[in-house]
């Protein structure tokens, strides 16, 4: 069930509504969003404004990560995407092992997150909190993180593997930030931004299609 299911409460705003079934087939997604380390192995150079191999890497637009997973993708020989909004709110959920919680991995943002209330000023790498339950770190709060889909509204269709709006103006990012309060960092929030567009706290992390390895 996507969207502002009950466990959001009065939190949810009318774009994360109505709430849909989704069906979504195998993928994996990264435990950590991409680091700043990861990003310059890739790309040769550092473009955040914070430095420190281990933070996440901001400063990218979505059309810079659309340039960084093409090098990635023919370096490895493997198909490394954004994450479909669906596909990211599936895991920030916690997949089939989800508790229901309201931001990703507890009721309690403190344990799994850094956000307005606790980050002190400070940039914080990747990691240092609470996993959620399939044990991927900071979908709530650190930096948001873009998606693939152009932004839309939502439909009360079930739908398999959806992609978002066919066209658009500008590209959803989710999950909330070290300065956002704490309801914009829920599983279910959504926000978005033109896809040139860069700042200090937006990043991102990556999903992968089951692979066929090359003998």
């Amino acid at each position: 069930q996507m969207g502002g299911t009950p466990e959001q409460g009065s939190d949810a705003n009318d774009w994360e509504k109505p709430v849909h079934e989704v069906t979504l087939s195998d993928y994996y997604m990264g435990k950590y969003e991409v680091r700043q380390s990861e990003w310059e192995a890739v790309m040769g150079n550092n473009p955040s404004g914070f430095k420190g191999a281990d933070l996440p890497v901001e400063q990218v637009s979505w059309e810079d990560c659309h340039e960084f997973i093409g090098r990635l993708n023919a370096l490895t020989g493997l198909s490394f995407k954004l994450p479909t909004e669906a596909q990211w709110e599936y895991a920030a959920r916690g997949g089939r092992l989800s508790k229901g919680y309201k931001y990703s991995g507890s009721n309690n943002i403190g344990e799994v997150g850094w956000y307005k209330s606790n980050f002190r000023n400070y940039r914080h790498p990747v990691g240092e909190k609470q996993p959620n339950e399939l044990g991927l770190y900071d979908m709530s709060g650190n930096v948001w993180e873009w998606c693939e889909d152009w932004y839309g509204d939502y439909s009360s269709d079930s739908q398999s593997d959806p992609i978002g709006a066919v066209s658009g103006s500008f590209r959803v990012y989710r999950g909330g930030s070290r300065i956002s309060e704490a309801r914009l960092c829920r599983v279910s929030y959504r926000l978005y931004n033109a896809p040139n567009r860069r700042n200090s706290i937006l990043g991102f992390r990556l999903v992968c299609s089951f692979p066929t390895f090359r003998s």
